[in-house]
């Protein structure tokens, strides 16, 4: 793990929901997963074992409310949740979460949000702000979801080779296998795809095996 990598744990009580949340936090530069947590219980665990900068909170776990466990943590918090209620949406906010998406929601969005909480981050790095800076870091939170990140906007022949060698394989490929197929390290193809899943063009899901972590796999996205 990066020393300056932000540091994240994902709390859901479906494990598949909160394994792919995990690895779309993994796709984005700069962002680690330091756990996963089913309920509320090994959520608090893993917060107090470890320095967490975000926690993904699910509102509904088998042993409380995500809300509960966003007021009482320290790190900073998104809920991602199917609860629709406008009164769980208040609640949220006023306990402290930064954001608040409602399932199911594409997996771009999410990105974006975590660009966007890098960026807030980097813009409150600084020991003394003003004005001008605490309204860039909040304004830095509420990405426009039809904004595209500007790496998947520029056009490159790496780039170009990424998405054709997703488009033109017959099944789902890891960023390892895109990596060989084209010819460029793993971290190049990783970083591309996850530019990709950003913008909407790729999808990423988890590749369970019968041990081990299950491993990110890329298709393209069907065409609109």
């Amino acid at each position: 793990m990066a020393a300056t990598a932000l540091t994240v744990v994902v709390v859901d009580d479906d494990f598949r929901v909160a394994n792919l949340h995990a690895g779309i936090v993994e796709s984005i530069p700069g962002f680690a997963v330091a756990g996963t947590a089913n309920t509320l219980a090994a959520a608090r665990a893993l917060v107090a074992a470890e320095s967490i900068d975000l926690a993904l909170v699910d509102v509904y776990l088998p042993d409380g409310s995500g809300i509960d466990f966003v007021r009482e943590i320290r790190c900073d918090a998104m809920i991602l949740t199917a609860a629709t209620e406008s009164d769980a949406v208040r609640a949220a906010i006023s306990a402290g979460a930064l954001a608040y998406l409602v399932k199911p929601f594409p997996q771009s969005e999410l990105a974006a949000r975590l660009a966007a909480y890098a960026r807030y981050r980097r813009i409150l790095a600084t020991a003394q702000i003003d004005n001008t800076r605490v309204s860039a870091a909040l304004q830095a939170l509420r990405p426009a979801t039809t904004a595209t990140p500007p790496t998947a906007a520029v056009s490159s022949p790496t780039k170009d080779l990424v998405l054709q060698s997703i488009r033109e394989a017959g099944a789902p490929l890891s960023a390892g296998e895109v990596a060989t197929a084209i010819g460029v390290s793993r971290a190049t193809a990783q970083r591309y795809l996850a530019a990709l899943v950003s913008s909407g063009t790729v999808r990423m899901r988890l590749r369970y095996g019968s041990t081990g972590r299950p491993e990110q796999e890329y298709s393209a996205a069907p065409s609109r």
